[in-house]
C-alpha cells in the first residue's frame, strides 16, 4: 500500500468528519451506560446463582 494513498485517505475522511453534537453525545453516552447495566446485571445474576449453588 502506498504512504501517499493513505494519507490522502485520511485527509479526505477528516474533511469529511465532522464535530459531534451535544445530542449526539448524549445518545452514544445513553447507549453504553444502557450496555454497562445490561452486562453488569447478567455477570451479577451469574455471580449469585453461583454463590446460591455453594461455588464460591
Amino acid at each position: 500500500m502506498n504512504i501517499r494513498e493513505t494519507i490522502k485517505k485520511y485527509v479526505n475522511i477528516l474533511k469529511i468528519a465532522r464535530k459531534p453534537t451535544a445530542q449526539d453525545l448524549k445518545k452514544v453516552l445513553r447507549t453504553v451506560l444502557y450496555g454497562f447495566v445490561v452486562i453488569g446485571a447478567v455477570g451479577f445474576i451469574f455471580y449469585m446463582i453461583s454463590v446460591i449453588a455453594g461455588g464460591v
